[in-house]
């Protein structure tokens, strides 16, 4: 089944254990955290320790997304500070597979991550040691923008690629996401749905969780 997974970096900061609770109560299956540094990416947000601050208030799913330049450094402190999912961008590294092998190490799921612009060759031979592939549908930096129409292509590639060699990886897309086009987004393959401004820029986030989760449980 499709999962949702609000992402934080456009929740209320001041009230940010309150919006969690909200999409947890909505339904949300993982709540998706955007680590960024301000060189990978133009934007910088957070680290481990507010990480273990969430931690500490919900038992949803942590999905821990790394925008940062060679995330292989910070592998065991996002994992100790509660991470369930570690994602990382295969352009912010030389060694990816080796970055996949640090998450397992720490005994949590690990997946990779492409920028719109990046192509599936590059984790085509990653596949069969990564849990989830986190398709940009976007460019990674800030939260709201539109979604950018030639992702929806590349999910159903990566879903046919995925099917064929026989594997259970979940594929992920984040920017843009609304209640307009998820729908079309799952017919194209892709099973979590990173939601940001769509969800806790709502009148009622909570609400708007159970409606997104309604729609995703109807279409099957």
């Amino acid at each position: 089944m499709a999962k949702i997974a609000p992402s934080i970096l456009s929740a209320d900061f001041a009230r940010l254990a309150e919006d969690i609770e909200k999409v947890e109560r909505g339904g949300a299956e993982y709540l998706h955290i955007d680590v960024m540094d301000g060189q990978f990416v133009p934007n910088i947000t957070m680290g481990p320790p507010i990480i273990k601050s969430i931690r500490a208030c919900t038992k949803m799913f942590l999905d821990v997304h790394l925008m940062i330049d060679k995330p292989e450094r910070y592998i065991k402190e996002f994992a100790e500070a509660g991470a369930d999912l570690i994602t990382f961008h295969v352009e912010a590294t030389p060694h990816a597979h080796r970055v996949l092998q640090a998450i397992h190490a720490q005994g949590i799921k690990a997946g990779v991550v492409l920028n719109p612009g990046t192509s599936l060759d590059t984790i085509e031979y990653l596949l069969p040691d990564v849990d989830l592939v986190l398709l940009m549908s976007v460019n990674p930096g800030f939260g709201g923008q539109s979604f950018i129409p030639q992702v929806k292509t590349k999910i159903q590639v990566l879903r046919d690629l995925v099917t064929r060699m026989g594997l259970q990886v979940e594929i992920q897309v984040d920017g843009g996401v609304n209640r307009e086009n998820i729908l079309e987004l799952v017919r194209a393959g892709a099973d979590v749905f990173v939601m940001g401004s769509a969800i806790f820029n709502s009148e009622d986030p909570e609400q708007t969780t159970k409606d997104v989760r309604k729609m995703l449980a109807l279409q099957g």
